[in-house]
């Protein structure tokens, strides 16, 4: 399987959460996970976090996935909260020349993640149990089976299975809410992006093999003729099956079941993590606040060709690896 090898794309991403509350908040805690990551394939040269009203200390440490957050406190009494994300990022191709008939077969990769005495912990392992928003379930190993026949390359598996699941499902945008659960985005057979990964993480993990949930973001094409808009976009999510025999990226195999592509220069990475209760964007708690207004807004463009009216902060400080 040939893939297109363009080299490299540099890609801005600028992702801002807005929220009005009706009465002052006296207290906040938040956490972001909005940092994209920074390894071989994907160069973060540049990142920018940007808080009003600013907190007094901005702490900044990787998870146990090595994806980077930011944990923030506000004491004073606030009636907005603006988050503003702005980053630089170079993005390469992971697998260009992707054999899938070259890893190993299911069977054996799921076996490798059983414990057995005396082995080696598989690190991968973690990703092949249930978490809180990806349940086993057997309609789910049901689904999965047919691109699972017995002794197939575990690659070309999943990439059959991307491909049934795009075809079975329709995107359809606010249908679901992030705490739909995963049965019930296969069973209706439309959602959104986070279902789709969701349903096929589900699948993958049903028949015993490792597969991470993956936050991230899309470059999206303007209509023809019509320029590029500041906050069209939005954030995107996509899996990553562990496929013994793979040569790079450790083995982990990207697909993004919503638009049926192995990703490459479209695809930027926040996080990693089991479900998307581990790499929720924002989350907190707060004090007071009585009702609010959530606006988010997010741009991806590629630097040579930024919307008219985008601020991406010249400036900003380089990544840290």
């Amino acid at each position: 399987m040939s893939l297109p090898n363009p080299g490299s794309r540099t890609l801005a991403v600028v992702h801002e959460t807005a929220y009005r509350y009706e009465a002052p908040v006296e207290l906040a805690h938040h956490l972001v996970y909005l940092r994209p990551r920074h390894d071989d394939w994907q160069a973060l040269d540049a990142h920018l976090l940007h808080v009003e009203p600013e907190p007094p200390h901005v702490q900044a440490a990787p998870d146990a996935f090595g994806n980077w957050r930011n944990i923030f406190a506000l004491h004073a009494p606030h009636d907005a909260l603006v988050v503003r994300a702005s980053s630089r990022v170079t993005v390469r191709p992971r697998h260009t020349n992707l054999d899938p008939s070259a890893c190993a077969p299911w069977e054996e990769a799921a076996l490798r993640l059983r414990y057995q005495a005396g082995a080696a912990y598989a690190a991968q392992a973690e990703f092949a149990f249930p978490s809180p928003y990806v349940p086993l379930h057997a309609e789910l190993r049901d689904y999965a089976a047919p691109s699972f026949p017995p002794e197939r390359p575990i690659a070309e598996g999943a990439l059959d299975l991307m491909h049934r699941i795009h075809a079975d499902f329709a995107y359809a945008p606010a249908s679901t809410q992030v705490t739909t659960p995963v049965l019930q985005a296969y069973s209706q057979r439309h959602g959104v992006c986070q279902d789709f990964a969701h349903v096929m993480i589900g699948c993958l993990r049903a028949l015993g093999l490792a597969a991470r949930y993956v936050s991230g973001y899309l470059v999206s094409r303007p209509p023809p003729g019509k320029p590029r808009m500041v906050g069209a976009d939005a954030s995107h999510a996509w899996v990553s099956v562990h496929c013994p025999g793979l040569a790079v990226n450790d083995g982990w195999l990207d697909l993004d079941p919503t638009n049926d592509v192995v990703p490459a220069l479209d695809h930027v990475i926040l996080a990693y993590g089991r479900d998307y209760g581990d790499v929720t964007p924002m989350r907190g708690v707060i004090r007071g606040g009585g009702g609010h207004e959530l606006t988010v807004r997010v741009t991806v463009a590629p630097w040579d060709d930024l919307p008219e009216g985008l601020d991406m902060q010249v400036g900003m400080p380089a990544a840290v690896g």
